[in-house]
């Protein structure tokens, strides 16, 4: 399974978004740190769900990242979240 599968899985079973857009935005950091042939390693994610509403905009980024998973989150160089708010 892809990790922007795995990052949809996990963030669709944890939140049940009303919007989740993962991108695997690698390919445009090619020759940067992180980088890695093949991708997956840097990620632009949308996500909007009611859960996240009262949340301040740091407990929606641990939320998020705790929904992930220390060893998904170890394997990802670079993760762009847009959380609304």
């Amino acid at each position: 399974m892809s990790v922007a599968q795995e990052i949809r899985d996990r963030l669709q079973a944890a939140f049940a978004p009303d919007r989740l857009d993962v991108v695997d935005d690698s390919e445009s950091h090619r020759g940067h740190a992180g980088w890695r042939e093949g991708g997956e390693t840097h990620f632009r994610v949308t996500l909007r769900a009611p859960a996240l509403g009262p949340m301040s905009r740091v407990a929606r980024h641990r939320a998020v990242h705790a929904a992930l998973g220390t060893e998904l989150v170890g394997r990802i160089h670079a993760l762009t979240l847009d959380l609304g708010g």
